[in-house]
This record gives structure tokens, sequence and C-alpha cells, in this order.
């Protein structure tokens, strides 16, 4: 199991937006999610800062995550959400959550 933390910023007038749809995000974007062999899935927000936690249990992170993007329903999912978001000037290319370095852990 590898655990991941990425974060992001909100648009400002967009946090009560973001925050709603994930309220009652779509049931297949769930499934898939799982499919995808990632567990322990929270977002975290604060001050337009969004910080999320998953853990992936696969064994073809690349080939799990190509099959999320893949999917119809989560790229309508993202159409929705990622308007709402601002990535970091500081990530990576190709990234749009930013991957944060994980420094300490404690079981």
């Amino acid at each position: 199991m590898k655990r991941f933390g990425q974060t992001i910023k909100l648009k400002p007038e967009c946090a009560s937006e973001y925050i709603k749809h994930h309220k009652l995000v779509w049931p297949a974007v769930l499934r898939k999610i799982k499919e995808c062999n990632i567990s322990n899935y929270s977002i975290f927000f604060k001050d337009n800062n969004l910080f999320a936690y998953f853990e992936y249990e696969g064994y073809d992170f690349n080939g799990d995550m190509k099959k999320m993007a893949d999917d119809e329903i989560t790229q309508k999912w993202w159409d929705t959400v990622k308007p709402l978001m601002d990535p970091l000037e500081t990530r990576q290319p190709g990234e749009f959550w930013a991957d944060m370095e994980e420094i300490f852990h404690l079981d």
C-alpha cells in the first residue's frame, strides 16, 4: 500500500460549489475510484486550500490512473469540478493536483 497526499487551491468564488458537489459525489465516480484500487480517500478544506489523502493498494498505479481517466463518467465529473480549482504554480509537469512528499508517518 502506498499513501498519497496532494494539494490544490480552489478559486475563492467556487468553494461553496465545490463543497456542494462533494456532498453528493456521483455513485459511478465512487465505484471507479474503488475499481482503481484507491481507498481511504479524504479531501480536507481550509481557506480555499484542499488537501487530499488516499491509499493505493494496486500493482499498476499508472495503469489504474489511465483506467480512471478513460472512464466517460469520471471525465464528466472532472469537467464539473476542475473549473472550480486553481492548480499550484509549483506543481510538477503533468500534475493537476500537486503531489506532496510524505515526511512523517506513524502507525
